[in-house]
């Protein structure tokens, strides 16, 4: 294979749109309030990109040095548990991009001030403590309040401040829904990766608690999403964003796709079917908050 896609591989692109969706939705939002910034939103977007790549990064360089990621897992490849790219060199590269990642992100202190400074390093600190440091958070059950907190209500509410000026209820609202479907993508992930997780002593949630819990996490996650799109709708946002409650639904679908899934195959379709939902969401919300 060929080292870019190698590479590629490695930042694992299905899982981009869950950086990239909040600050679509939080431009939408601003752009509905007369306060879309271009300048600000590209930073957002960007800063967003790198520190989701070098989240992934990480994951793929501290999962493989512990020993999680082995060659039995249902999965995709891990470039370091596969042996394809040395521990040294992938520790090297998402420290890199992690820290390329912060260095753009400080281009937003101007629009925001600097307190944004204490959100760039709590971002980068938050992306390698996931699965590193002393109390990693994946290892932990925490991996899904990471997600729902930084890739949701942080992702959106601080994109949407530093176009607007104004922190927003709907914002947070909103990053809390789509935050909750992007959550989606990790439960499928511990869904699958269970037995190897237990055995690796990585206790996330439906380690914790079992894949009925989890199946029920994906189901909350769509009432929950669904839930504000109708707060949003009686608060003035218009019924054009109602168009994201079939994406949000797609919890329910997932929900029954995991409770019958066995394959590796199986687990990429609900992985696709959370992926798209995610897309989708912040696709078809933003197009309807533009129209309002």
């Amino acid at each position: 294979m060929a080292n870019w896609k190698i590479w590629l591989e490695a930042t694992r692109p299905k899982t981009l749109p869950a950086a990239l969706t909040p600050v679509l939705l939080a431009s939408a939002l601003a752009y509905a309030d007369e306060g879309f910034h271009l300048i600000a939103a590209a930073l957002c977007f960007f800063f967003a990109l790198f520190m989701q790549v070098g989240t992934n990064l990480a994951n793929d360089y501290l999962d493989g040095v512990k020993g999680t990621d082995t060659p039995d897992r249902l999965g995709p490849r891990r470039a370091v548990a596969a042996g394809i790219v040395s521990a040294s060199v992938m520790r090297r590269a998402a420290i890199g991009v992690l820290f390329f990642g912060f260095c753009l992100g400080l281009a937003l202190i101007p629009f925001g001030g600097w307190w944004l400074l204490a959100i760039g390093l709590a971002s980068v600190a938050a992306a390698w403590c996931y699965t590193g440091g002393p109390y990693p958070l994946a290892y932990n059950g925490l991996g899904d309040v990471f997600v729902v907190l930084f890739f949701g209500l942080i992702a959106l509410g601080v994109s949407y401040y530093v176009q607007t000026g104004v922190f927003l209820a709907d914002a947070v609202w909103l990053g809390l829904g789509c935050g909750l479907l992007i959550n989606n993508l990790l439960v499928v992930n511990n869904y699958r990766d269970m037995e190897g997780d237990a055995k690796a002593n990585k206790r996330t949630l439906v380690v914790r608690f079992g894949r009925r819990f989890a199946r029920a996490q994906c189901s909350a996650a769509s009432l929950i999403s669904g839930g504000v799109l109708l707060l949003l709708c009686s608060r003035g946002a218009g019924y054009w964003i109602l168009a994201g409650l079939l994406p949000a639904a797609s919890g329910f679908r997932l929900a029954a796709g995991l409770q019958s899934a066995q394959s590796a195959e199986d687990y990429l379709r609900c992985l696709e079917i959370a992926g798209k939902a995610v897309i989708a969401y912040g696709l078809l919300v933003s197009l309807g908050l533009l129209l309002v």
